[in-house]
């Protein structure tokens, strides 16, 4: 509902921190907002507001340095660098559960799906690392 303003923003100079998670879910009804009852998922609110203000680069935070394939099983590998459809075949045969890492990976295909030049899933601590593709899983278009 924001872009524009956090856009304008942005081409200031402003830092601007949003999509925190929590708030109030709104819906657009006969122009006017309205309260709705639902859960913001702020992976996806992340992914919603990279789209709106055309963000190169979609960067998420989380405990984890990079996704893995194969989690918790034998023959667990980390993911590095891989291209959409690759992680959208992972994605498809529910390689990502829904309550772990499948919200984060659902919002890093939608942004690169929708001309996104990167999505990037990694800890919180190795930000700059991950940036600079020393660290993370790094999603890319096909």
């Amino acid at each position: 509902m924001e872009s524009k303003t956090i856009s304008t923003l942005l081409e200031t100079g402003t830092i601007v921190i949003a999509v925190g998670g929590g708030g109030i879910p709104v819906i657009r009804d006969k122009g006017m907002l309205r309260g709705v009852e639902a859960v913001i998922d702020k992976d996806r609110a992340a992914s919603v507001l990279a789209e709106g203000i055309n963000a190169e680069r979609l960067i998420i935070l989380t405990n984890v340095e990079e996704v893995y394939r194969n989690f918790g099983k034998e023959g667990q590998e980390p993911i590095r660098n891989i291209r959409l459809s690759e992680i959208r075949r992972l994605y498809e045969n529910y390689e990502f559960p829904a309550g772990s890492m499948g919200p984060k990976i659902r919002s890093a295909i939608d942004f690169v799906a929708s001309g996104g030049q990167e999505a990037i899933i990694s800890h919180a601590v190795r930000f700059l690392d991950a940036c600079e593709g020393r660290a993370g899983t790094h999603i890319m278009p096909d």
